[in-house]
């Protein structure tokens, strides 16, 4: 077996929802402090509040994901139960929108590993050009 990362591993942060435990859309922001947070703690369950500033996914009942996409929130995790997932997969520099698409269709073969029922439906939102200097 291969010790070498992917860039995925390096580059982005990726999270398995059970869409169905959604409370509205998800969405990308950054904290204000008064957030909640359910996760695990040393096998405790415990409620957080991220750090002001924090880029955080959330709904309307609270965060599902801290520090962009590297913590789990409890209520929307996968579980055996779960019938519709939302994956999200987020792309930091260097890696570019070609890169989170190759990282995209790996993700999209291994779910059809799973069975013929698999339905993938794909939305990207792409990165924002970058500013230019002086203007």
């Amino acid at each position: 077996m291969s010790t070498t990362r992917s860039p995925c591993f390096t580059r982005c942060r990726s999270a398995g929802e059970d869409a169905d435990r959604y409370s509205g859309p998800p969405r990308l922001a950054r904290a204000d402090g008064t957030e909640v947070f359910d996760t695990v703690d040393a096998g405790r369950e415990v409620t957080e509040h991220p750090d002001a500033g924090e880029v955080v996914w959330g709904d309307d009942a609270g965060v599902t994901c801290r520090r962009w996409n590297w913590r789990q929130g409890r209520r929307t995790r996968l579980l055996d139960d779960t019938t519709a997932a939302l994956f999200i997969v987020d792309a930091l520099a260097p890696l570019d929108d070609e890169g989170l698409a190759r990282v995209a269709d790996r993700l999209e073969e291994r779910l059809a590993l799973l069975g013929r029922r698999v339905v993938v439906t794909r939305r990207t939102l792409a990165a924002p050009p970058a500013p230019t200097r002086g203007g």
